[in-house]
């Protein structure tokens, strides 16, 4: 599927990457913004930059249009990201342009790479309770479900997450997770409407072998691979397609 198939089956689709480090990044001045500037050259509409208070810097496109770019420089990690790209190429673009300037423009070598993490995220908006929807839809034959058959319960904390090794040496792995954006209301609270987004999200994470040179654009393509694969055989049939009904059911209700 392309990236924009998946972004009609949700409210938003997200495509992101993050090179985690061993050491902290650099932050002079001058190789901040000339590694921003590097990154506008390519993608000119990228021109709001940001600085955070905990000093983490951004450059981004306007977010109005619903369709934009991000490049971030955190403590220890570098991040990448587009919003509702019309292909995974148009993100892929902006990801490999980031892993070919980090070893020149931030020093970045491959022996400071800790693991690099590819996701794909989705978003789904929708008021109401956002543990009982993940509950009922994913979980209404399990175990768990045992647990809503007592008197008054309901579920107030589901947001379940799995990761899984997919190579022998365990340092490729996979984590999906359903993020509630419900909160925890104590007794006596009034409980108010939210229109949060549901978010659930796979992550490809690879970890460097000790025993050969890092390869981080090739780790990428391979990622890349995983993470579409997935998310075509695994992810829409059991996550999304379960999700999005039980959400249909509660908007027409």
């Amino acid at each position: 599927m392309a990236a924009n198939s998946y972004s009609s089956l949700c409210d938003d689709f997200y495509v992101d990457l993050y090179v985690n480090t061993e050491l902290d990044l650099p932050t002079e001045r001058d190789t901040v913004l000339t590694f921003f500037e590097r990154i506008q050259k390519q993608f000119p509409t990228m021109g709001r930059f940001l600085r955070r208070d905990n000093n983490d810097y951004y450059l981004e496109e306007d977010h109005a249009a619903g369709i934009y770019r991000w490049v971030s420089l955190e403590g220890d990690r570098i991040g990448s990201g587009m919003a509702n790209p019309s292909t995974f190429e148009e993100a892929y673009r902006q990801d490999r342009l980031v892993l070919e300037l980090m070893p020149y423009m931030l020093g970045v070598t491959p022996l400071d790479v800790d693991s690099i993490d590819l996701s794909f995220a989705m978003d789904f908006d929708c008021a109401g309770h956002h543990d009982e929807i993940i509950a009922e839809a994913l979980f209404g034959a399990s175990a768990f479900n045992g647990l809503l058959d007592l008197p008054h319960s309901k579920p107030i904390v589901f947001s379940p997450s799995m990761v899984v090794s997919l190579s022998q040496d365990m340092r490729t792995q996979v984590r999906v997770s359903v993020e509630s954006k419900t909160s925890v209301y104590e007794p006596g609270e009034k409980e108010a409407s939210r229109e949060d987004a549901i978010t659930l999200s796979l992550t490809v994470r690879q970890f460097p072998s000790p025993e050969a040179k890092f390869d981080a654009l090739a780790s990428f393509e391979n990622q890349c691979q995983l993470a579409e694969g997935l998310m075509a055989e695994r992810i829409v049939h059991h996550f999304v397609q379960p999700l999005t009904e039980v959400i249909a059911q509660r908007r027409s209700t």
